[in-house]
């Protein structure tokens, strides 16, 4: 059985949204598109929120994000219950993310993420591991952190 990758963005990411949902299946993932479905404009909100409890819920063990910037989808992301997004422009900020905090949502400003670059940069967030060791206890921290204060949001 293949993974499941939610993907999601804006009118804005919707290109590289598409791009990807060739991609993944490729290397044997399985894409939970979860819109934007054109270029019409739209608030990215709606749709990250949507990848991100996929993720919250356990439907899938990865998403991916895409909106202009990167910023507000990052932003939205992370008010997530168990969602540590990450807005990488560089392939090196995409293995880090995952070494050293576990990322499981990966952000892409579509103004940002040179075309040469989006699928190295994707391929290397998909395939790196978590490293664990002293990471393990500042990502359990997070958790910690937001298991008791209540944060995050979670649809259930």
């Amino acid at each position: 059985m293949s993974q499941k990758i939610a993907l999601a963005c804006d009118h804005r990411g919707f290109k590289i949204k598409e791009q990807l949902k060739t991609y993944l299946p490729s290397k044997g993932f399985q894409v939970v598109d979860c819109g934007a479905f054109s270029e019409t404009s739209v608030d990215y909100p709606d749709f990250i929120f949507a990848a991100a409890e996929k993720v919250s819920r356990g439907d899938c063990f990865r998403a991916i994000g895409i909106c202009y910037s990167g910023i507000g989808s990052s932003i939205v992301a992370n008010k997530v219950k168990g969602i540590r997004a990450a807005l990488c422009q560089h392939v090196k900020e995409a293995e880090l993310s995952r070494l050293h905090n576990d990322s499981n949502m990966l952000i892409l400003g579509s103004a940002f993420v040179k075309e040469d670059v989006l699928i190295p940069l994707v391929e290397t967030w998909l395939k790196t591991p978590f490293e664990g060791g002293r990471h393990e206890n500042r990502v359990n921290k997070i958790k910690t952190y937001e298991q008791s204060n209540g944060g995050g949001c979670c649809c259930g």
